[in-house]
């Protein structure tokens, strides 16, 4: 049944909230009932690695708790060149995924609702972080991370989570998360849950639908370089210079005609800061074009 301002309606036991006040006093009804809120933000066009985020925000939560998910394709962090119109979307499938995975609330707000008045050139005001975002994401996609930060905040205000849950796929992102979660004084808990993989090992992500024909086999450069590096430094004794693993990723990158790899990094996973000669416990992020599709994955070494 859809209230007279079109915010919100009720399907079954899930509901769809649309407007920024809609979810606002929702979450502050359940806080105020001692109702824990945990949150999962998407951009949409879900796949199992973003339920398996929802099974971690109802653990987190308990049997009691709510559970809402965010289903928003940010402006803000897509660069001009990039692929925000043609990002993916299906919001009636995404529904029905968030049915079945018991969300409570799906949040599904529009851009005036977001940045009220920015096409008047009246919106002026963005979340910055300025620590760990100067570096691969951040170097490659110059603006990206202010958009991220500013959405971030902007939902954890209006959903009023106790809890956040976000995937280790984007490393650099939750640690920026958890940095200004810390710096801004944001009561919530950031949880980083782990990457899901296809069979084959490609970490899923909604733009792996744009791999189409052979594409979708060549995607597996990225694992095979994760997988090569983890090997050359399983097997070494104090590490192994960087400079010299970052040529033998590029190597295997190179190796498919239609991969173009942006960078590989190595860096401390939790200080981001990076490694000159890189151990066990060290981190390693690639970003690779596969034809016009630019994919990201890491993993801790």
């Amino acid at each position: 049944m859809f209230a007279t301002n079109g915010a919100w309606h009720n399907d079954r036991a899930m509901r769809i909230v649309r407007s920024v006040a809609g979810m606002q006093r929702q979450a502050l009804g359940w806080r105020r009932s001692g109702v824990r809120i945990g949150f999962v933000p998407t951009m949409g066009f879900l796949h199992p690695g973003h339920l398996s985020l929802v099974e971690r925000a109802r653990k987190a939560v308990g049997p009691r708790g709510k559970v809402v998910l965010s289903i928003y394709v940010n402006p803000t962090q897509f660069g001009p060149a990039e692929d925000f119109t043609r990002y993916p979307r299906d919001l009636k499938r995404d529904l029905q995924l968030c049915r079945k995975a018991g969300v409570d609330v799906v949040f599904t707000p529009g851009d005036a609702s977001m940045y009220p008045g920015k096409e008047r050139g009246s919106y002026s005001t963005y979340v910055v972080e300025e620590g760990l975002s100067g570096s691969m994401e951040g170097a490659s996609r110059p603006t990206h991370f202010r958009g991220v930060t500013t959405i971030v905040a902007k939902l954890f205000n209006v959903v009023l989570p106790e809890i956040a849950v976000f995937g280790a796929k984007d490393w650099q992102q939750a640690a920026i998360i958890r940095r200004m979660t810390a710096d801004l004084n944001f009561p919530v808990r950031i949880i980083v849950a782990p990457t899901l993989r296809e069979s084959d090992g490609l970490a899923m992500s909604s733009r792996n639908k744009y791999l189409e024909g052979d594409l979708r086999r060549q995607a597996l450069v990225l694992t095979c370089a994760i997988k090569h590096v983890s090997g050359r430094v399983a097997g070494s004794r104090g590490g192994l210079p960087a400079a010299g693993l970052r040529r033998e990723a590029a190597a295997i990158i190179r190796r498919e005609p239609q991969a173009r790899l942006d960078y590989v990094e190595f860096f401390d996973p939790d200080t981001l800061k990076p490694l000159r000669r890189v151990g066990k416990g060290g981190h390693m992020a690639l970003a690779v074009f596969i034809g016009a599709t630019r994919l990201i994955d890491n993993s801790r070494l």
